[in-house]
């Protein structure tokens, strides 16, 4: 949605010509009001496929910029790895040795300071860690399979089932929230006495 309003705003005379001398845009313009599928829009402008994806990974791993990447995060997230594994590109949990056998080397050259989130976990945390992607990884399985994916245009389907799921997630978490905390200014109200308190 805000990429297609980039997209209408630049590409329509007036809207440029206003954002170019006041900075603003113009919300109820006819030319953001386009019902367009931007989703579908940008894909047609940019494809990218599951082969795209396979030949990305089989040139990203072990190169020197997923190396690059994975000293950002280490430093980022201050070796934390639940939030390493989770940043980085292309990794599931059976690359985590890999990983850490990189970080490691580059705390051994000097390149990166050793930091106690990742030289002191603990075997419990790196567990947790494996069960939650073991879990993860079945559940990716079983949607793949329940939605019979295999094809070019599989990528596209998923994408739109986790977003759905996701949505329901948010709208579950709100509910739980309203049904918590919605009445608390009625409990917490203290009844107010008919007399009034002499100033």
């Amino acid at each position: 949605q805000v990429l297609g309003k980039v997209y209408a705003v630049l590409s329509d005379e007036k809207q440029r010509a206003v954002y170019d001398e006041t900075g603003m845009v113009d919300e109820d313009a006819e030319a953001l009001q386009d019902g367009r599928d931007w989703l579908e829009y940008w894909q047609l402008l940019f494809k990218v496929t599951v082969k795209d994806i396979e030949e990305f990974k089989s040139t990203y791993k072990n190169s020197e910029e997923e190396l690059a990447d994975v000293k950002a995060a280490y430093m980022n997230f201050k070796g934390d790895m639940d939030r390493i594994m989770e940043s980085v590109l292309c990794v599931d949990y059976t690359d985590e040795p890999r990983i850490r056998e990189m970080i490691e080397r580059a705390i051994d050259s000097g390149e990166v300071p050793s930091y106690k989130a990742f030289v002191k976990e603990s075997k419990q945390k790196m567990m947790s860690r494996r069960k939650r992607a073991e879990k993860e990884a079945k559940e990716a399985k079983k949607t793949i399979d329940e939605l019979g994916l295999g094809g070019e245009n599989d990528l596209q389907a998923l994408i739109k089932r986790r977003s759905k799921e996701r949505e329901k997630e948010m709208d579950n978490f709100f509910s739980h929230l309203e049904a918590k905390y919605g009445n608390t200014a009625k409990k917490g109200e203290k009844k107010t006495s008919g007399k009034k308190r002499k100033a």
